[in-house]
């Protein structure tokens, strides 16, 4: 919701889950399930991380297959 809110509102998409709103300020919106990922540490937070560099906007069903294997 905040990430579209963000680029709904004449912001910018960037990489990683970073966006820029209209007056230029930058906003990395990380989804919880992200911050869990990488919390889990090992083989399980390098999948998930790998996985988030390919994005803009951070795809939860994508973070969570990354997790998985």
């Amino acid at each position: 919701r905040y990430w579209n809110a963000i680029i709904g509102n004449g912001g910018q998409e960037s990489d990683c889950g970073w966006c820029t709103d209209r007056w230029g300020l930058s906003w990395q919106i990380t989804p919880r399930v992200l911050t869990d990922a990488m919390a889990a540490g090992g083989a399980e937070a390098r999948r998930a991380f790998e996985a988030m560099l390919t994005m803009q906007k951070i795809d939860v069903a994508a973070i969570e297959a990354a997790r998985c294997g």
